[in-house]
């Protein structure tokens, strides 16, 4: 054995050793504890809230916002970093609310699927156990200022239960900011196909009917086992939803269409809860119902087509603005596919260009996601008390052609800024002298 010889092609040695100096380039380490205190000064400070503080001063030790104030506001310098951000503009993280990010790789690719699970009823399945920490896709969006994301599953009647992370960590355990937050299904939805037969719409009357059977008997079954403190048998569906019904979890119900909504708030009324629908592209023709009963929204984002020919063609980019004015708790967000979550700022501009208020459209992607989810003593603002999840763009962060993120900030650890195309843009601008 001694003498046999291994022959290895060059051109598999060179490919492996470009792709392992490629790895470690485009996916940077989780950042270690902020280790002293840091102080933004000179930047406009976008709290999140409504209020804009020019020429400000944020800062921030031990992960904790410590400082939000005018830029003349005395603070001690010992020991202290202290960044000139003049110019600049901060803001709190962004969150991605109802997204698969870290549960879908490549799309194309089934072995890197994992945000649907077997069966049609699984209030069990836990998104947050899935969640891939070192995706290569996470990098991405922090760029454009996305540092949180609600993770949530996909698929059948009840999907599973989501989880919020933050987008810098070794593993799903290190990440999770609150777990299993609550339970999504995907309402049943009670209209016809438009030029069905009449075959064809009583299939579809009928596969209305059963699911709508099907999730009351589980709700039903559920409402009664949480009511026995310590059952004979547990049962690991029914005990996932013991929290809907004391309010300790949240009900996710994704329906567009506006009889889908209004049947989905009815149902979920059934039992005593206050769902938050997901999706909502009809929720402006039903916002008395909305707000009667005080049921946030969280909208598939803007950049989408209108929910019927008859619609308005700009009617995406005016809903949140409508939702606005009637005073509807929502948020925008649970893009299509994972990787547009770094578009996230820009569905929020767009909204603001459509009658939002640049300021509300801000709210619209950090304090009011971070209130529907129940972390809003934590995140969402940029308040003295509450997490150092923040960044700092060159301009407009809700603009494309000011949203330069220079520097962001989890728990006041800050991140390396670089992903895979940030390295071949880097390479590539070397080979061709443009340095």
């Amino acid at each position: 054995m001694a003498n046999v010889h291994v022959f290895i092609p060059l051109c598999l040695v060179v490919s492996v050793a470009w792709c392992c100096r490629l790895d470690a380039q485009s996916f940077p380490t989780p950042a270690p504890p902020q280790a002293r205190p840091i102080y933004l000064v000179g930047g406009t400070i976008h709290q999140g809230n409504g209020t804009v503080i020019e020429d400000g001063v944020l800062g921030f030790a031990e992960g904790k916002i410590t400082l939000v104030g005018k830029a003349e506001t005395p603070f001690d310098r010992t020991g202290a970093e202290v960044l000139d951000i003049r110019g600049k503009h901060v803001y709190p993280g962004l969150i991605a609310v109802n997204t698969t990010l870290g549960l879908v790789e490549i799309e194309a690719v089934r072995a890197t699927n994992d945000d649907e699970e077997v069966g049609s009823i699984n209030p069990h399945v836990r998104s947050l156990i899935a969640y891939n920490a070192e995706s290569a896709i996470i990098p991405t969006v922090r760029f454009n200022g996305v540092l949180l994301a609600m993770v949530a599953p996909r698929g059948g009647l009840v999907s599973g239960r989501s989880s919020v992370v933050e987008l810098d960590a070794w593993n799903w355990e290190d990440a999770v900011l609150k777990a299993d937050i609550g339970i999504h299904v995907n309402f049943p939805v009670p209209v016809r196909q438009p030029g069905a037969q009449d075959i064809d719409r009583k299939a579809q009357d009928e596969a209305y009917t059963k699911q709508l059977h099907a999730l009351y008997q589980l709700f039903r079954e559920a409402q009664a086992y949480a009511k026995s403190a310590m059952p004979k048998e547990k049962n690991l569906r029914l005990e996932a939803m013991r929290g809907l019904f004391d309010g300790s979890k949240k009900l996710f119900i994704r329906a567009h269409h506006a009889k889908a909504i209004i049947a989905a708030v009815q149902f979920a009324r059934e039992f005593g809860i206050t769902p938050i629908i997901v999706g909502g592209a009809d929720s402006w023709l039903v916002a008395d119902v909305l707000k009667a009963y005080n049921v946030p929204v969280m909208l598939e984002g803007t950049h989408v087509l209108p929910q019927r020919w008859s619609d308005d063609i700009e009617q995406p980019y005016k809903t949140p603005a409508l939702l606005h004015k009637t005073g509807i708790l929502f948020c925008i967000g649970g893009l299509p596919q994972n990787w547009q979550q770094r578009n996230l700022a820009f569905q929020a501009g767009t909204a603001a260009a459509f009658g939002l208020d640049k300021e509300a459209a801000l709210s619209a992607i950090t304090r009011n996601p971070a209130i529907i989810l129940g972390i809003e003593h934590r995140v969402g603002t940029l308040e003295v008390g509450k997490d150092a999840t923040l960044f700092v763009s060159e301009g407009d962060a809700l603009d494309m052609r000011g949203n330069r993120v220079e520097y962001a900030y989890i728990r006041g650890k800050r991140l390396q800024l670089t992903d895979k195309q940030k390295f071949l843009y880097e390479q590539y601008k070397a080979k061709y002298g443009q340095r």
